[in-house]
């Protein structure tokens, strides 16, 4: 894929300003709220006139803090006119991570909610940095102006965006922290560039469709894709608390063609959709990523879409996305059993933007490529990632980079995805879990997808995890359940039949520690990814 030397991923906008200015770009159901793609290119120009009065122009590292609202749209897409570099933190990290991240990125500039101001004060984010605040909403104590007074302010004619090239930098986007420390991701203009038009080629999205993006970062995606995004009314820190009727009467009103959320929304709308008899005819695909989505999830949601319709499962990470991508037909058709016999989940082949190697697992750094760090086809191993969509590396963090990244004699260089697979013979990646998580029992080691894919088959368990107790080479392999709701059996009934389970695969029948947990903790930005670190300290404290 050829990145044209111009390259800014918000002259998207006032493209579509152009091609399509009456359309709506964005609808807000609560408040009935709406923009068009003129009107939101207009708005976003006049805040970047804001924007360059109050000092943040290209280069200004900018803290956005704000929730999905004409706003955020409207600022995000200025800032990226102006040249300026967003840091997007998710603010579902905690306090803590929050102030370390903001610490880590010293931005010069802040623009938040008041909400988020006064955190920024009680907590002293940035203190040392910030130069420029920036209110959106009305101004009580702190300093600086509100985003409305910049608006006032500015004059109503086009803003020249900023010429920026691919290699510069975009944003800073920070990693959800699941498997350890969050860091900041370097965002180039080439990068979101490269995912845009892997996604229009991977989805065949057009311009004119109906997006329900649930997760805000995704939702940026569809003005740069020509498409109205319907902004749910949902608390987007916890999609796996959503309100399904929301979530549906936005499909049914809005005639919504394409739908984005995590593993843990796509099963509670589906569970209600299931008890109530849904259909939703107009969609004509749903993506669903962060983490595995079970196939009985995948099954029940199905059964809502009109015949034909899939729901794709695409691979990636902050660091890269998409790397591969899966539709529901091949996983409840073919790739299922594969799974639930502990062969792993199948994510597809790699889009053709990428390539993808699978190299020895090992936790040191790898300085340069060579053919040699290949497995042998079919094993188990480490998954590495070259492409245009791929970051080059994380922000203040070179003891990251040096562990992550593999330089490439031959140009470029390869991102350790920190995730562990295998290829099949038709090229298609089957994902078996995190580096970090793999047990390393005396027996050999053992990875948590294709090991937890057997223990999930028990009708009463809603998920399960594998942790190693004790010292790494001869850890105590322990598998962690969490019940379904609601189910009748006693933990003792259960515990048999998972072990009688479990004895019938050679991976898993030497596992004879098992644990029920009543809620297993899990990131706040998906519901999905389990912190196994966390329940690995618990289950060493239930065994001593």
């Amino acid at each position: 894929m050829t990145i044209p030397t111009f390259v800014n991923i918000a002259a998207h906008l006032p493209r579509m300003a152009q091609q399509q200015p009456d359309t709506t770009a964005i609808i807000f159901p609560k408040g009935n709220q709406r923009l068009t793609f003129q009107e939101l290119d207009q708005l976003s120009d006049r805040i970047c006139h804001g924007l360059i009065c109050s000092g943040i122009t290209r280069g200004t590292r900018t803290v956005l803090m704000v929730t999905p609202s004409p706003e955020f749209f409207a600022l995000t897409f200025a800032l990226f006119k102006v040249g300026a570099i967003p840091v997007l933190i998710d603010p579902g990290l905690g306090i803590k991570n929050l102030k370390s991240c903001l610490a880590e990125a010293q931005p010069t500039a802040f623009i938040g909610i008041p909400k988020a101001q006064v955190a920024r004060l009680l907590f002293g984010w940035a203190k040392d940095s910030l130069k420029t605040i920036i209110t959106v909403g009305p101004r009580l104590f702190w300093c600086g102006t509100t985003l409305d007074n910049l608006i006032k302010q500015s004059p109503e004619q086009p803003f020249e965006i900023a010429v920026t090239a691919a290699d510069d930098q975009a944003a800073i986007l920070f990693t959800s922290g699941s498997t350890g420390p969050p860091k900041g991701a370097i965002y180039s203009h080439g990068n979101f560039s490269a995912q845009i038009a892997a996604l229009k080629q991977v989805y065949l999205i057009q311009p004119g469709e109906i997006d329900l993006p649930t997760f805000p970062l995704f939702a940026l995606f569809a003005p740069a894709l020509g498409m109205t995004a319907v902004i749910p009314e949902m608390d987007f820190t916890r999609p796996g608390s959503v309100d399904p009727q929301k979530i549906i009467s936005a499909i049914t009103t809005y005639n919504v063609t394409t739908m984005f959320g995590s593993p843990a929304l796509i099963n509670r709308v589906s569970r209600y959709g299931a008890e109530q008899g849904i259909k939703l005819p107009t969609l004509k695909r749903v993506i669903s990523a962060g983490a595995p989505v079970p196939a009985a999830v995948l099954e029940r949601f199905s059964r809502m879409l009109a015949d034909g319709v899939e729901i794709f499962t695409p691979y990636g990470a902050t660091e890269s996305l998409p790397v591969c991508s899966i539709g529901s037909r091949e996983i409840l058709g073919e790739t299922r059993a594969i799974t639930e016999n502990g062969g792993g989940v199948c994510i597809g082949k790699p889009v053709d933007s990428i390539r993808v190697e699978l190299i020895r697992i090992s936790d040191e750094p790898i300085a340069a490529w060579s053919d040699d760090l290949r497995v042998a086809p079919g094993q188990v191993g480490e998954i590495v990632v070259q492409g245009p969509q791929v970051t080059r590396g994380y922000f203040q963090r070179p003891e990251a980079d040096q562990v992550s990244k593999i330089s490439d004699p031959e140009g470029g260089f390869f991102h350790r995805m920190g995730d562990l697979g295998r290829q099949d013979e038709t090229g298609r990646l089957w994902f078996c879990g995190r580096k970090s998580h793999r047990v390393e029992s005396a027996l050999g080691p053992l990875f948590t997808i294709p090991v937890e894919a057997v223990f999930n088959t028990h009708p009463a368990v809603f998920r399960s995890a594998l942790v190693g107790i004790g010292p790494k080479v001869s850890q105590q392999p322990v598998i962690c359940i969490e019940l379904e709701q609601g189910f009748s059996a006693s933990q003792e009934q259960v515990r048999s039949e998972l072990l009688s389970i479990a004895a019938s695969h050679p991976h898993t029948k030497d596992i004879n520690t098992i644990l029920f947990h009543p809620a297993f903790p899990v990131d706040i930005r998906h519901n999905a990814k389990i912190f196994r670190e966390k329940l690995a300290v618990w289950a060493a404290e239930q065994l001593t």
